[in-house]
């Protein structure tokens, strides 16, 4: 194996919360968050870490539903998704937020992390990421196809780090006009990045879901790679 991984206790501000650790074969190198979707750190959440790790990055992906229900894994459709959204309706965001940011203490303290930490989210995640940067916990954040993004628009101003956005053309949950307006509010900004994918639907990223799309997931990868060696 060129990847080593085992599942990690996180400190927050109540209990440890349980996350996913990839690392390189070289050992160490710059970290990555890898924020879920609502279906839990299932195995393509795991998958995502392990490529990241192949790729030479330290990759932690925490359990941002542990405090409703730790280590869940979910499938994409029917009553699975149905518990995802239920889950995510349970799950207090600033508290997911403040998760994420003890995920990069974590990192940060780590021997095997160099640098800085970068936020890599997808669907509500991808919220996240963009929650966790307009936090300052992150040092880049790259979110694929944020659901909600454009009702926290407040948020943008706050953000002082790079951010790559990464939307599908197809996206019925997120139109091109509220892409439109989550890139108005980056007006002007050289280190924020917009990447629209077309003939792409919601999820393409994942390789476990019926809208996988492999010319959009392995192009949004390339960038999202060009883009992590550029400010980490």
């Amino acid at each position: 194996m060129t990847v080593t991984s085992r599942w990690i206790d996180i400190p927050t501000d109540s209990a440890p919360m349980p996350g996913y650790l990839a690392l390189p074969k070289a050992g160490k190198g710059p970290a990555v968050i890898i924020i879920q979707e609502i279906f839990g750190v299932n195995s393509h959440i795991r998958s995502v870490a392990d490529q990241y790790a192949l790729d030479g990055y330290v990759a932690l992906a925490p359990d941002i539903f542990w405090r409703t229900q730790p280590r869940v894994e979910l499938g994409y459709e029917g009553a699975d998704r149905d518990k995802g959204i239920e889950i995510m309706q349970k799950t207090n965001v600033d508290l997911a937020v403040a998760d994420i940011g003890a995920a990069a203490e974590v990192l940060r303290a780590m021997p095997e992390a160099s640098g800085k930490v970068a936020a890599i989210g997808y669907c509500f995640g991808g919220r996240l990421a963009y929650l966790a940067a307009a936090q300052g916990s992150v040092d880049v954040a790259v979110p694929y196809y944020g659901g909600g993004i454009q009702n926290q628009l407040d948020a943008a101003a706050k953000i002082k780090v790079p951010v790559q956005f990464h939307y599908a053309e197809e996206d019925a949950g997120i139109p091109p006009e509220a892409v439109d307006q989550v890139k108005a509010s980056f007006a002007g900004r050289d280190d924020v990045e917009f990447h629209l994918y077309a003939n792409a639907h919601h999820g393409f990223n994942c390789t476990d879901r019926a809208a996988y799309n492999q010319h959009a997931s392995a192009l949004a990868h390339g960038r999202t790679l060009t883009f992590l060696s550029k400010y980490l």
